[in-house]
């Protein structure tokens, strides 16, 4: 197990156990409004909540095509005044009870339509014990999944009306219930504007309500099996959209060019002639109706006979209608299908699916390396991520293939949804032999031009996401992801759903990548360095102090951090490789390029320009830098390294970060298979460090959480000698920092030895502990 693997959040349970909610780092996030403290201050004032950060003006509406389509004056008023029951929603309201309005955002209709068929997903976007009577302030809350993690959005009630008092936008054909305009609001919150719903695709919107995974259809080249697929899908309680032709007319036929449908149903049905399939759709206009064979008023049903004719046929005009397959297959250009994560899978039949989420970034001349068919001698530097397929104990006596699900969704620096730019994006997937190519490192530009992939993606799509379903036998795989040319920079997210499998990134470490516009601020920097240095080849603790202290953090929000001597001495211990109490250049140039990111990011997420940073602030900010926190183990920082009000200064936020990377050097520095660190009492014995009774297996969890509370040891760093490592075992003197660790500790024996049963978690700590006392903090 690695440190970014394990401060993914596994800290309790295996790394697929279950589908985990992220934090990945976004470019943009929403900024945050808590819903119950908004709601309470509401209620206690006896006023009605009006929203600063997505108002009722044109602001929120947008600039572009949408203006055009607005009423001569329009006004914003809420459900309280526009009717005299208002409801926010009713499950005896029927499932399909949506009409779009003027924003044209079908596609995301498409996909709520489908989602009404299972209120139990529903229910997690838009949360039902919300009304207009009981503790009504005028806000409601609302979740979608985004990039990762669930993400609560509030807004007001005030919707845009014509001067009439008709909605504008999205309404019910229950004209008291206002649900879905609300969740329009919310989900135009997310995207920028309303007028950044005018565009988009199905296969997202299907994505940001089920945090499922999508993979689209081309229907021209079809799977001869699309029928099998269709009732295979539908049976998993997957949702299903479908795209027409590009165009902006309604034909003949009825049906509507450049149109998202809902795909409800699907049948087959016995006729005279034979079997008929038929596949039923509906048009989120809640009108507008397929014209030609088995229509609503087609001849075709007199085909069937009068129970089945019945059972289907609903002669209204609400945007339903049943079509052939033939038809479909014809008129229509793509199919998506969501297929839904093991979190909402759990009620088909008891099976436990597991999934695995990581995130990575394609960076320029570093881990971009475009794909593999035209660009062979930089495909190697993208990222690979090592996929261990294991059969599930259910499935032993079942077929030696299994089920596996890969999903790659790429992320946009862009607030607003219309303006995101997407790169074309696939993934490659190869075999490989643990006995040629075992361990932990990435692998050389060798083993892709000697190994064949097993899946090479046909087509690289420019979309949000691509997934792909794959049938492999147990085994160790690998998956690059990658864009279709070198370059082209961007994060992503990795998602791999399957019955029992591992993940994790070949040769992760939490190295550091500075976004580009920090590279070309402080390209020239050189000259900074050369100037520290001129007189010394080295400086020691009290002048990096001066450093420092006279720098100039042009980003941070409040006064110049001052760094205590304490903290240099801290500081240096980390950077000081070879003991010498002092740090090169070239020591001095790493530390620098972490100071900018700590900077950068440390700024950006302090919102409130307090000059500290809060939990939830502080996992942000370590990811934005690479580095990813279960919220277990972000609380417990806090507490480490906060003050009273559990709260980190910039001077602690570096402590902090210096010390996360080193916890993952020590432990790839011990470990023979990334996976833990075993040792027995003999490899101990002489040290006197700590109790050892049995075989004990450390993992870089336990390591992380025990050396937060560690403050015995003097800081240094674990070196295993050459002769040692040759052996793969660990030098008891191996601690080559000068300060006879092991001579002391023996002068001052440990304790008496605990009970048995006391986790031993210190067996892999290196003398300082691996964190060192917060600055100024008790330790």
């Amino acid at each position: 197990m690695s440190l970014c693997s394990f401060l993914k959040g596994k800290s309790r349970r295996p790394h697929n156990a279950s589908f985990r909610r992220e934090s990945f780092g976004r470019p943009y996030q929403q900024p945050h409004q808590d819903y119950k403290t908004l709601l309470e201050t509401c209620l206690r004032n006896n006023c009605l909540f009006e929203d600063d950060n997505f108002p009722a003006d044109m602001s929120s509406i947008g600039r572009g095509p949408l203006l055009q389509k607005l009423p001569p004056t329009l006004q914003w008023k809420r459900p309280t005044e526009l009717h005299d029951n208002p409801i926010f929603c009713s499950t005896k309201a029927g499932r399909l009870g949506l009409c779009q309005g003027v924003v044209g955002d079908c596609w995301f209709l498409a996909a709520l339509e489908a989602l009404t068929f299972h209120w139990d997903i529903l229910t997690r976007v838009v949360p039902l014990k919300q009304s207009f009577t009981k503790k009504y302030a005028g806000i409601f809350l609302f979740e979608f999944w985004h990039f990762g993690e669930w993400v609560p959005v509030v807004v007001d009630d005030r919707l845009p009306v014509n001067e009439a008092g008709q909605l504008v936008f999205v309404s019910s054909t229950c004209k008291n219930l206002f649900w879905a305009s609300l969740l329009e609001k919310a989900y135009a919150k997310l995207s920028g504007s309303y007028e950044d719903l005018q565009t988009g695709h199905v296969s997202e919107a299907f994505v940001d309500f089920t945090g499922g995974v999508t993979a689209t259809i081309q229907l021209a080249k079809a799977p001869s099996d699309l029928w099998d697929i269709l009732t295979r899908v539908t049976s998993r309680r997957s949702l299903i959209g479908c795209q027409t032709h590009s165009g902006e007319r309604v034909l003949d036929n009825g049906l509507v060019d450049g149109h998202a449908y809902t795909l409800t149903g699907i049948r087959k049905v016995t006729c005279h002639n034979g079997p008929e399939y038929l596949v039923r759709l509906r048009n989120p206009w809640g009108k507008v109706e397929w014209k030609r064979d088995w229509s609503d008023r087609s001849k075709k049903w007199d085909l069937l006979n009068p129970k089945e004719k019945i059972l289907l046929l609903r002669n209204v005009e609400d945007g339903e209608f049943w079509m052939s397959f033939h038809d479909f297959k014809f008129h229509f250009v793509s199919l998506v299908i969501c297929q839904l994560t093991p979190e909402l899978m759990s009620q088909e039949g008891g099976k436990r699916w597991m999934c695995s989420l990581s995130a990575g970034r394609w960076v320029r001349g570093s881990t971009a390396g475009g794909r593999l068919r035209h660009y062979r001698d930089t495909f190697w530097m993208n990222p690979q991520f090592q996929l261990t397929l294991l059969r599930a104990d259910e499935d032993k006596r079942s077929s030696n293939r299994c089920s596996v699900l890969v999903s790659l969704m790429q992320k946009s620096k862009s607030r607003h949804r219309n303006q995101m730019c997407y790169f074309p994006i696939g993934t490659f997937l190869f075999r490989v032999n643990e006995q040629l190519w075992g361990g932990n490192h990435r692998l050389p530009q060798e083993f892709f031009q000697r190994t064949t992939p097993l899946f090479v993606p046909r087509d690289f799509q420019t979309q949000r996401e691509v997934s792909y379903e794959f049938f492999l036998e147990p085994g160790t795989y690998l998956i690059v992801p990658c864009t279709s040319e070198p370059w082209q920079e961007s994060e992503f997210i990795l998602r791999v759903f399957s019955r029992k499998h591992a993940l994790y990134e070949m040769g992760s470490n939490c190295s550091f990548v500075l976004p580009k516009e920090i590279v070309e601020r402080y390209e020239g920097e050189e000259k900074f360095f050369t100037k520290l240095f001129e007189k010394n080849s080295e400086i020691d603790a009290i002048q990096l102090q001066k450093i420092l202290n006279n720098m100039t953090w042009t980003h941070l929000s409040r006064l110049q951090p001052t760094f205590s001597m304490d903290a240099c001495l801290g500081i240096l211990a980390l950077l000081d490789l070879n003991a010498t109490g002092t740090v090169s250049i070239q020591e001095f140039r790493s530390l620098w390029k972490r100071l900018l990111i700590y900077q950068e990011v440390f700024h950006k997420q302090d919102k409130y320009k307090s000059g500290f940073l809060e939990s939830g602030q502080l996992r942000a900010a370590a990811q934005e830098a690479g580095i990813l926190l279960s919220d277990e183990v972000c609380n417990l920082m806090a507490i480490r390294y906060g003050n009273s009000n559990h709260k980190i200064g910039f001077e602690n936020f570096v402590y902090f970060m210096l010390r996360v990377e080193n916890v993952e050097e020590a432990f790839q520095n011990l470990t023979q298979d990334d996976k833990g660190i075993y040792l027995l009492k003999s490899e101990f014995s002489d040290t006197s460090y700590t109790w050892c009774y049995d075989l004990v297996l450390i993992s870089t969890e336990q390591a992380l959480v025990f050396s937060v509370w560690s403050s015995e040891f003097c800081g240094c760093r674990i070196i295993k000698c050459d002769e040692r490592k040759k052996k793969g075992e660990m030098c008891a003197t191996g601690y080559q920092c000068g300060c006879h660790a092991v001579e002391k500790r023996r002068q001052n024996p440990w304790p008496a030895a605990p009970d048995r049963s006391t986790p031993i978690f210190s067996l892999i700590l290196p003398p300082g502990g691996l964190l060192p006392p917060a600055v100024n903090q008790p330790g």
